[in-house]
């Protein structure tokens, strides 16, 4: 049989994680071994047995075979969390493209360098007859600092450690000293750091209504048969998804299984995170990037040792090393924050699905607009559909309204708020109601189009939106292909051709200067600042101390204030004409989340959106809350062009400072993958230009591979690895791929 080495990593909660042992596999364990697994080696000059774990299986080595030692046993006898988040991590570099090392980084909580924290107990060793002729002794001999100590663990037989030192002014010489007396012991526990502070489970009294129970019902019941079922529920914007997740949590909780709950973003956990606490207690936490170092960790380690239930947070949580993990809950499924854009370039979705695999745990994904690639799957049967047609507490869908901007342009209101807007927002000022302000300014990347008859300029070979670059020209990030920006409106000869130039920062003065009266405040990158940017504004906007919020896409996600009864959405066109082939998908759902922020209390909402495209199939969609009819629009274009889901991409994004090195190496690229794509019969397009071509002084450029079967396309790749990892030219470029 042909020689086998293990890779083989040996303390993987260390910061040197990209230190790899290699390890010949004896005949006998070669068809047993798998990553992820644990074995037994002989380690260091001394040969002492130790445990590693295997990261990856080869055929050949790199160092001299005569001295490579063998693995001694492969463990079998349990494997736990930490042994099957590497098993995902191999998967992770199969799947996406990277090296073991940087899946590894990914899902592996390393140990940074930070103090861990410990909680120091005094237990008094004597009884109380004992106690009060010592105390008699310290006295007599005016050991006044013992005495007081003794004193009071007469009155109370067990103190903290900094109670005794701060309160009592007792040094540790004195403690030290009784300790050696043996009149009292000294204990310490370590005490992990809690982001969410202590919380307790309060009064809990909801209850679910039928649509809800029936979908907790319908999954439960499945819990034994299916440990690895998945499961999309569709339910319009406050239908009350989060209590299906409760009960189903609760569920895994009684089964003695832990939790993973996935939110989008940061400004999510806020809200997220007290519902849930009110329901579980302490054994709820929250994981994000503004945690310091030893906040996270700390977080992992509760999770590994069972102290804890459940954790919330964006992608990071999914790593979450729980050691009997029961179900992955992934909120607002539709949301781009879950697709990773650092290497590996995963998507959380994906992952989740194949943790669940692995692990036996249930995946279950809510939204009120699914992606198209969630709903395709519930379509060919991947997930189970679940779906929620009435709002919660019978609170009615908002009334919508579409305004079109080349209207009040023709009637001279070049104001950024229509005059219906106007009109609404004072009667909310006078009733005392919230009005939320939403800027869509996502993936804003200076398109233009005509303000007479609302035409978008386009590639005639991408069927996507031209961008604007500084030198003139109009360019397609998909193709390359350019031409010169217009001086007049190819469809009505207008001259009136613009790009949409506006920010948070000037709509408010806009409004502040329209409404003198109204307290405003503004949600973006800029007022968010700072570890608890997010939670403040949300807190101060729900305590009533503002009647306007306005903001960018983080404003529309989740967020529930039951006296907001108008959002007004001021350039619904903004995602619309972006280069990207999701570009309606993008729109219908940033649109759909926003008029689903009015009217969640008591009161009807009411919307308004704003647009120079009344017309599009995504808008008018969005407007009816009308998902299937949007839907089944998307993915007819999608089948004809062959985008996912109904066919397949993968985007080969490149990198290097030297943009001659760059385009030379991009070249040679597209000549390797059009040879050898021969065979596979795939679409090349490309190379092209990012659609941000320079970043911090660093070029970019991205090649796009198409082909209805995904693994060709990842066969394809890995094709590419090979090609790049030898050839020379490629030294100074970085390679990432990015699947669908």
């Amino acid at each position: 049989m042909q020689e086998c080495y293990a890779d083989v990593i040996v303390d993987i909660s260390s910061e040197k994680l990209d230190r790899v042992f290699q390890y010949r596999v004896p005949e006998e364990q070669q068809e047993l071994l798998e990553p992820g697994m644990m074995v037994e080696i002989p380690f260091g000059r001394g040969n002492r047995i130790i445990t590693g774990i295997v990261t990856g299986i080869t055929g050949h080595t790199d160092y001299d075979p005569a001295k490579i030692k063998s693995i001694l046993r492969v463990k079998t006898d349990g494997i736990g969390s930490e042994s099957r988040l590497i098993g995902l991590a191999a998967w992770i570099r199969d799947r996406y493209g990277s090296t073991m090392i940087q899946a590894l980084k990914t899902v592996i909580p390393v140990k940074k360098t930070v103090k861990s924290r410990s909680q120091k107990t005094l237990h008094l060793k004597l009884d109380q007859e004992e106690g009060q002729k010592r105390l008699e002794l310290f006295r007599k001999k005016h050991q006044t600092a013992r005495a007081r100590l003794l004193e009071a663990l007469l009155e109370e037989p067990v103190l903290p450690y900094g109670l005794v030192t701060e309160k009592l002014n007792i040094t540790g010489t004195v403690i030290r000293a009784l300790e050696a007396q043996e009149v009292l012991y000294c204990t310490e526990e370590q005490v992990y750091r809690n982001p969410i502070g202590s919380q307790s489970a309060g009064a809990y009294t909801i209850t679910l209504n039928e649509e809800q129970q029936a979908i907790a019902d319908g999954i439960i019941e499945e819990w034994q048969e299916q440990p690895n079922g998945r499961y999309l529920i569709h339910g319009v914007t406050g239908s009350g998804k989060t209590e299906v997740y409760m009960e189903l949590i609760a569920h895994a909780v009684s089964c003695g299984q832990q939790a993973i709950v996935l939110i989008p973003e940061i400004a999510l956990t806020y809200q997220t995170v007290l519902r849930f606490c009110k329901r579980f207690g302490d054994r709820v936490s929250v994981m994000n990037s503004r945690l310091s170092a030893g906040e996270r960790y700390d977080q992992f380690e509760r999770a590994k040792q069972g102290k804890l239930d459940v954790m919330i947070g964006p992608r990071s949580a999914l790593f979450t090393p729980f050691p009997n993990l029961g179900i992955i809950i992934i909120d607002e499924e539709h949301e781009p924050a879950y697709q990773s854009e650092t290497m590996p370039r995963y998507h959380a979705r994906e992952v989740a699905a194949q943790r669940g695999k692995m692990e036996g745990a249930k995946l279950v994904l809510g939204s009120a607009t699914p992606s198209l690639e969630a709903y395709y799957g519930a379509k060919n049967g991947y997930y189970r559909l679940f779906t929620m047609e009435k709002r919660a507490k019978d609170a009615v869908l908002p009334e919508v309204s579409i305004v079109d901007l080349r209207e009040e342009l023709r009637e001279g209101n070049r104001s950024i708020l229509s005059r219906r807007l106007q009109k609404l927002m004072a009667e909310r000022l006078e009733t005392g109601q919230q009005t939320m302000l939403f800027l869509n300014r996502r993936g804003y990347a200076g398109f233009i189009s005509c303000r007479s008859c609302g035409h978008v300029m386009k590639c005639p070979h991408c069927d996507v939106s031209l961008s604007l670059h500084n030198n003139g020209k109009l360019v397609c990030h998909y193709c390359g292909y350019e031409e010169d920006k217009p001086k007049i409106c190819p469809g009505c000869g207008s001259g009136f051709i613009r790009s949409f130039k506006a920010g948070t920062q000037q709509v408010e003065e806009s409004v502040q200067k329209e409404f003198p009266m109204a307290r405003i405040l503004r949600m973006d990158l800029d007022t968010t600042k700072g570890k608890e940017g997010h939670a403040r504004i949300l807190a101060a906007f729900a305590n009533h101390d503002a009647d306007i919020l306005i903001g960018t896409q983080m404003i529309v996600k989740g967020h529930d204030f039951p006296d907001v009864t108008l959002v007004g959405v001021l350039a619904a066109d903004l995602s619309l004409h972006i280069a990207d082939y999701r570009a309606a998908e993008r729109t219908f759902q940033l649109l759909t989340q926003a008029a689903g922020r009015a009217g969640r209390g008591t009161l009807r909402g009411e919307v308004v959106i704003q647009t120079y495209d009344p017309l599009h199939y995504s808008i008018q969609a969005a407007a009816a809350q009308d998902y299937t009819g949007f839907y089944e629009q998307e993915i007819l274009y999608r089948s004809l062009a062959g985008y996912p889901p109904a066919g397949n991409l993968v985007a080969v994004h490149c990198s290097c400072e030297d943009e001659q090195q760059l385009q030379m190496a991009c070249d040679y690229l597209k000549k390797f993958i059009v040879q050898i794509s021969e065979r596979y019969r795939l679409s090349v397009l490309g190379p092209a230009d990012e659609m941000i071509a320079k970043i911090q002084d660093v070029h970019r450029m991205v090649i796009y591979l198409k082909h209805e079967n995904l693994k060709v396309l990842i066969a394809v790749k890995n094709k590419i690895e090979q090609y790049t990892r030898i050839n020379r030219g490629f030294q100074t470029v970085t390679i990432q791929f990015e699947v669908n």
